[in-house]
């Protein structure tokens, strides 16, 4: 577990749960203007959604030079947050609000069978089973790895359009008929669909090498009461006497929720700091707050001092770019792959009055060594043209001699393709980020 060093500039306040506290805040604020007078006054009329939300970014918002922009008065919510240039900050409506939740805190893939797939359109079924989650219906049944869907519900899989045709009938219907061949042998299982706790901490073997695939930081998957950061360490720990050389897939990953790439880049490092964080908010009576925290990591966890490289590409954002620079700063594990996305900012989110959610940027990163890597990205050690895995296995053998990273064929599928790189297709899209409640 790592540390914490606070600097807040209101010494005397504390960092509480805002949510429920702003309409107080605002009731009190219209009380003190009424103190001056003898006759009764109307009640205190109730914070509209519109007024919530300014009072929010006028305390929250990172960037406050564009807060004069701001209409104090006004009826659209998404105009309000329109007309600031922050993308990531945003407004969901109370009727999407628990999805995007959701979708934020969990893996949870809604109405599923639990599989990822492959795409390999010079086939005559090209829709190939990737991946399998043990805990789902698709698990359960015994479905395996690498076979070619021919039909789902009696409808064919074929053509350009396959993976889309699939798609449209787990959607629409609950109870799912696949039939799949495997080198010829042809099975069909009947599946019916539930909501899935997805990884995200996947574990293959190419070439004699283990890929650890970290697709996003949640606090809730498979496992699902410490989420990403306990799927790796139950990884780590069950992997704590290897010395071999093992590549950490980062690309494509979007990021999510900050005290769980903090601590999971902590798995590796010893001492020293893992991230420092400066941020906007307000104290109990509305006064503005700028905080500073830096996480320091604590010795003793199972990833230190082990042979790893970090593959990284510009798909790589954010809570993965505050994990993969803790990692080359703080635990001398080297970066292969092209530049970051280059997202030194994060977002708090706040569960409004009307039940919507408000995602505001409020926060900037610095790395281990105080950098800011904002609009810029993070520098690989180990550059390349493509951040393929041949890349990572080159920056392996670099780092580490050939010892454990041998090259030889690619794994091939029961069907003979080629699967050592794929491009995975989920039934769901990760929102990614650099996320905190705003009561961390």
């Amino acid at each position: 577990m790592s540390n914490v060093k606070c600097e807040i500039t209101n010494e005397n306040s504390i960092i509480a749960h805002f949510t429920f506290l702003i309409p107080h805040l605002i009731f009190l604020v219209f009380l003190t203007a009424c103190s001056d007078f003898f006759e009764p006054v109307d009640s205190t009329p109730a914070p509209t959604e519109y007024s919530y939300n300014y009072w929010l970014l006028q305390k929250t918002y990172l960037f406050e030079d564009e807060l004069p922009l701001l209409d104090e008065q006004g009826d659209s919510v998404n105009e309000l947050y329109n007309k600031l240039s922050d993308p990531y900050t945003r407004y969901i409506p109370p009727s999407k609000s628990e999805a995007a939740i959701s979708h934020i805190n969990t893996s949870i893939v809604p109405g599923d069978v639990g599989m990822e797939y492959s795409l390999f359109n010079q086939m005559e079924h090209p829709l190939v089973i990737y991946r399998v989650y043990a805990e789902s219906p698709a698990g359960r049944a015994g479905i395996k790895r690498y076979g070619n869907i021919l039909n789902v519900n009696g409808v064919e899989i074929t053509g350009d359009r396959a993976f889309d045709i699939y798609d449209s009938i787990l959607t629409h219907n609950k109870e799912i008929s696949i039939t799949v061949t495997y080198s010829g042998d042809t099975s069909t299982y009947e599946l019916t669909k539930e909501d899935v706790y997805a990884p995200t901490v996947f574990v293959d073997t190419l070439n004699g090498i283990e890929i650890i695939t970290i697709t996003g930081f949640k606090l809730n998957t498979v496992d699902k009461e410490n989420g990403t950061l306990g799927e790796l360490t139950t990884y780590l720990e069950s992997t704590r006497n290897s010395k071999a050389p093992r590549l950490i897939d980062l690309r494509g990953n979007p990021g999510g929720h900050v005290n769980h790439c903090t601590a999971m880049a902590d798995l590796f490092m010893e001492k020293g700091n893992i991230s420092t964080r400066s941020w906007r908010s307000f104290a109990g009576d509305g006064s503005p707050l700028y905080n500073k925290v830096t996480v320091v990591a604590k010795p003793g966890d199972a990833g230190e001092k082990k042979n790893f490289v970090a593959l990284v590409n510009g798909g790589s954002a954010s809570c993965a770019e505050i994990f993969a620079v803790a990692l080359q700063e703080g635990a001398n594990i080297p970066i292969a792959g092209t530049v970051t996305y280059g997202k030194g900012i994060g977002q708090s989110t706040w569960k409004t009055m009307a039940g919507g959610l408000s995602l505001i940027t409020n926060l900037e990163f610095l790395t281990p060594k105080g950098n800011s890597y904002h609009k810029k990205g993070i520098i690989p050690d180990y550059p390349c043209s493509e951040a393929s895995l041949q890349c990572g296995f080159d920056a392996l053998e670099s780092k580490f001699g050939k010892k454990g990273t041998k090259k030889q064929a690619f794994k091939k599928s029961a069907t003979g393709s080629d699967v050592s790189e794929p491009q995975i297709l989920r039934r769901y899209k990760d929102l990614g980020g650099a996320i905190i409640e705003g009561d961390e």
